[in-house]
């Protein structure tokens, strides 16, 4: 789907091109969504332009997803997207800054590109060049990455009460931890914050790169929002750096928490193997089939070996509370 955005007196206004139309020569920003390849032709031939395709966007190098041709910037970024649920995904956008036009060709829809596209309709000094949609856009991924990264904190903390709160002083925790849950919870948190520092560095070499271009639409105030930008990031991935580390942390915190319960299992057996032991000793000693037995033939025999039997079994277990070991 094309989608070209013209300027009026409001702001923004979306028209939707076919591959039978003719693209406006107006158009401040050509969006590329998902485009067929007889779409792709069509906006090359218009505007002169090589526009990637999706395997191409995969494909290309890390180091040349920037560069200069014919006077035009071709900057692809690769971005997180899906964030919303349980299987987030890396995905590639390519931006196209030409001398008087912006083209973003895309194979997701990104909710960053929806609020930025809603918010332009009604700011018209926020968009006036190809450049300041640019900057625009880019603005709005990086408050989409801020807003998951506050997430990823607070699910964290959340997660660090749950495994390291104790029950009230006087109170038995009644449920166990479900600690599997405790570490898909864990395990998300790191894959999303893992990728958002991919989105991050990407975001980082495409705003140098930006910031080195002598290109004319990119004028001081679009400059200065570039740069605005490029302290954001900075942040933001210290901060991406630091909830990797807490994760980590907290995948540790859990696996031993998972240790000592384990080990508090084992040791309830090996006190009850221990507790358990003299009395079955005396009982097959008692159950022995000999004629002659000590107190075998006495009428308090019996009472006498259950007694011993008892006796055997709580002497291990008074010794065990005794030293602390229970």
């Amino acid at each position: 789907m094309i989608s070209c955005f013209l300027l009026d007196d409001q702001g923004l206004q979306r028209r939707v091109v076919t591959a039978q139309d003719t693209l406006p020569e107006a158009a401040l920003w050509i969006d590329l969504l998902e485009p067929a390849p007889d779409e792709e032709a069509q906006v090359e031939q218009f505007l002169a332009v090589d526009v990637p395709t999706r395997e191409e966007m995969r494909e290309i190098e890390s180091s040349n997803r920037l560069y200069e041709e014919n006077g035009s910037l071709y900057m692809t970024a690769t971005v997180v997207t899906k964030l919303d649920t349980e299987r987030p995904e890396s995905s590639q956008i390519t931006f196209i800054l030409t001398p008087n036009r912006l083209i973003t060709n895309r194979y997701v829809d990104l909710l960053p590109f929806r609020r930025y596209i809603a918010y332009a309709e009604r700011h018209r000094s926020s968009c006036t060049s190809a450049a300041a949609v640019l900057a625009g856009l880019l603005e709005a991924m990086v408050n989409r990455i801020a807003d998951v990264l506050e997430r990823i904190g607070g699910d964290i903390d959340a997660v660090s009460a749950e495994v390291f709160t104790p029950p009230p002083r006087g109170q038995r925790r009644r449920h166990t931890r479900d600690y599997r849950l405790i570490l898909e919870r864990v395990g998300r948190n790191g894959d999303l914050t893992s990728k958002a520092r991919e989105t991050l560095a990407s975001l980082t070499r495409l705003l140098a790169f930006l910031q080195q271009s002598n290109h004319p639409l990119l004028t001081p105030e679009v400059r200065s929002r570039l740069k605005s930008l490029v302290r954001d990031v900075t942040q933001m991935s210290d901060h991406a750096a630091f909830l990797a580390n807490k994760v980590q942390f907290m995948l540790e915190a859990t696996l031993g928490m998972i240790n000592i319960d384990q080990n508090n299992i084992l040791k309830i057996f090996s006190v009850a193997t221990v507790v358990l032991l003299p009395p079955s000793v005396i009982g097959a000693i008692f159950g022995m089939n000999f004629e002659w037995i000590p107190t075998s033939q006495e009428p308090w025999g019996f009472p006498a070996a259950l007694l011993l039997m008892v006796a055997s079994a709580a002497l291990p277990y008074w010794l065990f509370k005794r030293r602390g070991w229970l």
